[in-house]
């Protein structure tokens, strides 16, 4: 039988990347005591109040057909929200409601690039993005994070590999996995190459209400000279620790929403009513469960420093925001793919290798901070006693 291309082109770019955490989840389905750093659920449920929302919207029959671009109301609370922020009008008709960003993600994509073009985008970077640019055809053009720059994209490294092929930037801020946030001097220098270069800015701020204390969120959508090749995506997946609700969103330039419309229409209809609903409430003010998971997170990351910086040769990159950390492996001469299996073997601890997430991730491993207090502990002893365990036997 025949295939289309594009599956040859997503070969190897999805489940394949997550081996540490299946790997963790069969140990502990046979029986073993597994701690799982390895993906980012949110600690906490989602709020009772948006939980009786969606159920009450249910009851109200709020379960029929949406409104193609997503509900009137979900796209008018969107719309105020990111007026507010950029102190700008924004009208319901910028906005576009998804599924999570994922499907978001995926449609923007597909509206701004394809055979032929070139997106460049940092890395490390969230394991996704590769099969999302492979699945519209455009090449993926990698440009490397530096720790010494604090894991921030450099607009020279970027303009370094922009060439006539060029058609997008795609940025994550705060980002996933070094929880690294791009200031205004960054984005100031991004916006000018894009727009020198005539080149779409796509960020990804799904962790907009993740920033620790002390850090300032900056977008270029607030930008008023950016506002025509902005298009953001995001979701109550990690604000608001909903992810099983699906429900997301892009918001961009009219022009841009409009013409996307067609491909969201046929690739799904809207988003479900009745999560529409609880959405609109979700975003109608600051999140109570981000305000908690921004407190737990710092401290856990500010604790796995402390305790890897007594007697280990490893050493952690803080983050400014988000649900993980880097730590820095190199030292014990193992590769990332090695360190976790063995660690996930031998203390009962999973972390992500961070080659998964990049070529400049090698000799890292990603640490979810999203366990409780006692069991995120634990693990950080486990880790230590890994690496001295290594360190004893010279590997």
């Amino acid at each position: 039988m025949r295939y289309a291309a594009v599956l040859d082109r997503l070969a190897g770019l999805g489940s394949a990347k997550w081996e540490l955490h299946v790997a963790a989840r069969d140990l502990a389905l046979a029986g073993r005591e597994v701690i799982d750093l390895t993906i980012g659920n949110p600690d906490v449920s989602v709020a009772a109040d948006l939980v009786e929302a969606a159920a009450a919207a249910m009851r109200a029959g709020r379960t029929e057909y949406s409104d193609g671009r997503g509900e009137a109301r979900l796209r008018a609370a969107l719309a105020a929200r990111y007026a507010a922020r950029s102190g700008r009008p924004v009208a319901p008709n910028q906005v576009l409601c998804f599924p999570g960003t994922q499907t978001a993600l995926y449609a923007v994509i597909a509206g701004i690039a394809e055979a032929g073009t070139e997106v460049l985008v940092g890395d490390p970077m969230y394991a996704t993005y590769e099969g999302v640019i492979a699945a519209s055809g455009a090449r993926l053009v990698p440009v490397p994070l530096r720790a010494g720059n604090g894991f921030r994209i450099s607009a020279d490294d970027i303009a370094a590999r922009i060439n006539p092929a060029s058609r997008a930037i795609l940025l994550n801020t705060p980002h996933n996995p070094t929880g690294a946030v791009l200031g205004p001097e960054d984005i100031a220098a991004i916006g000018a190459l894009a727009r020198q270069h005539d080149l779409w800015i796509v960020v990804d701020e799904v962790y907009e209400e993740l920033i620790f204390d002390g850090v300032t969120f900056t977008s270029p959508f607030d930008w008023a000279e950016l506002a025509d090749r902005t298009i953001v995506v995001s979701s109550i997946s990690k604000s608001h620790a909903a992810p099983g609700f699906r429900s997301g969103w892009c918001v961009g330039p009219e022009p841009f929403t409009e013409r996307l419309l067609a491909l969201s229409e046929v690739m799904l209809f809207g988003n479900q009513p009745f999560i529409a609903d609880m959405t609109a409430l979700a975003v109608a003010g600051p999140s109570e469960a981000a305000r908690g998971m921004r407190r737990r997170f710092a401290a856990r990351a500010t604790h796995l420093a402390e305790r890897l910086g007594q007697g280990t040769p490893l050493r952690v990159a803080p983050p400014k925001a988000g649900m993980f950390a880097l730590v820095d492996i190199r030292a014990t001469g193992m590769s990332d793919r090695d360190f976790a299996l063995g660690l996930l073997h031998g203390e009962g601890v999973a972390v992500m290798p961070g080659s998964v997430f990049g070529a400049t991730l090698a000799g890292w491993v990603r640490v979810a901070l999203t366990v409780d207090d006692d069991r995120f502990a634990r693990a950080c002893d486990g880790i230590a006693r890994y690496a001295e365990t290594l360190a004893r036997v010279g590997a």
